[in-house]
């Protein structure tokens, strides 16, 4: 394998974390702000880009971090590798409430496209990079943008998903029609594009958007329940839009404020 090959175990149910277990020598790279905990011995390192580039010089690195930017991501990524005898924990924790997959490219083709912010980690030498969908109606009103990401190499890579994870695979030719906030990734296979929701109505007052994702076989792909986006509107909606006053969320001290009035 080319890339470090790690061991690793998903704890939790609903708020999960992936613990990666490291030999003398391995590396795991991760997204900014997503480690949980770690052992002592493991050093920790932040690089432009994915780290897989880090041979190739100033301008390798320059081209790596550049297409994170394009993605949404930040222009850094951090590293964390075993410098002792003995074996190393290492663990990361997915930002919502959801799922992480564990994907092992070497067995999917290696190659996945994913949605820009769904890469939690992956072992040293897995490249993230960025997949121009071919199709223009794709790019500009799938949702998740023109540009998607791609995770390439022969070794694990882990992408989180929001509320419950399903995985379908597609035979030749087969279709299936989602909402284009839910999908979390698809094998290089699956043919993908955008296709408008029928009828004035359905489209006006159907409160599912304009637009949904055609995906056709074959190949594999994830989809999530609750994509975050759904959930961070459903709590703007919610909150107060007082500055923060609580008196709209209808406790009993909302009765209060209703029928008792100012007592001075």
């Amino acid at each position: 394998m080319n890339n470090h090959e790690i061991d690793y175990e998903v704890i939790g149910d609903d708020m999960q974390f992936v613990q990666v277990e490291l030999d003398p020598g391995e590396t795991v790279i991760a997204e900014a702000g997503s480690l949980m905990m770690m052992d002592d011995g493991i050093t920790m390192e932040t690089v432009f880009g994915d780290g897989s580039n880090q041979g190739g010089g100033i301008m390798g690195k320059l081209l790596g971090a550049g297409k994170r930017v394009l993605t949404g991501e930040s222009l850094f990524m951090t590293t964390f590798t075993n410098d002792q005898n003995g074996k190393k924990r290492v663990s990361f924790a997915s930002p919502y409430p959801g799922k992480i997959v564990p994907l092992d490219l070497s067995e999917l083709g290696g190659k996945i496209i994913c949605q820009k912010d769904a890469f939690l980690a992956a072992a040293k030498g897995v490249s993230v990079g960025i997949e121009f969908q071919r199709k223009l109606g794709a790019g500009f009103f799938g949702g998740e943008g023109f540009i998607m990401q791609k995770l390439e190499g022969d070794g694990m890579a882990f992408v989180h998903a929001g509320g419950t994870l399903y995985k379908r695979t597609l035979e030749p030719g087969e279709v299936l029609r989602i909402d284009t906030g839910c999908l979390v990734a698809m094998t290089s296979d699956v043919d993908y594009d955008i296709e408008m929701v029928r009828g004035v109505k359905t489209a006006l007052f159907g409160g599912e958007g304009l637009f949904f994702a055609t995906l056709r076989g074959p190949g594999s792909i994830w989809v999530q329940s609750l994509p975050f986006s759904r959930l961070a509107s459903r709590v703007f909606a919610a909150a107060p839009q007082t500055g923060g006053s609580s008196k709209g969320e209808g406790g009993i001290g909302g009765l209060f404020d209703l029928f008792g009035g100012d007592r001075n």
